[in-house]
């Protein structure tokens, strides 16, 4: 007489379920990560380390007594939209390079932060490496 049981039990454990559980949860979690908005200015940080030429910038810099200079021209503040209007071209593929100085006013550089903003133009904020 045969007792063995007609049902064996397999003892493997199926991992596909679990893998499709966890893509789900991934592409769940990044296009909820893409509807959160930020409350900031979006600016693109330089990386520190190794000199790059970069033809499609304008330098503007920012003295401590908040004179601003395009690329080496002192350039007063009225005439500030303007100029960087006029050095980024009809295109505005140029990034705006903001260099200023660690002493200069913060309202000298929220003026041209709000011109770049208005215009729709790519910036930088310069800062030294360690």
């Amino acid at each position: 007489m045969n007792l063995r049981g007609r049902n064996k039990v397999n003892p493997n454990f199926n991992m596909s379920s679990m893998t499709d559980i966890v893509f789900l949860l991934l592409i769940f979690f990044m296009l909820s990560s893409t509807l959160v908005t930020v409350s900031a200015i979006d600016v693109l940080l330089p990386k520190a380390g190794g000199k790059t030429e970069n033809n499609a910038s304008v330098a503007i810099s920012i003295t401590n007594q908040s004179k601003f200079y395009i690329d080496k021209t002192l350039v007063s503040e009225k005439n500030l939209e303007l100029e960087i209007l006029r050095n980024v071209g009809a295109d505005k593929k140029k990034t705006i390079v903001i260099r200023g100085d660690q002493n200069v006013p913060y309202k000298s550089v929220m003026k041209v932060i709000d011109i770049a903003n208005k215009n729709k133009l790519k910036m930088i904020l310069a800062v030294k490496g360690k």
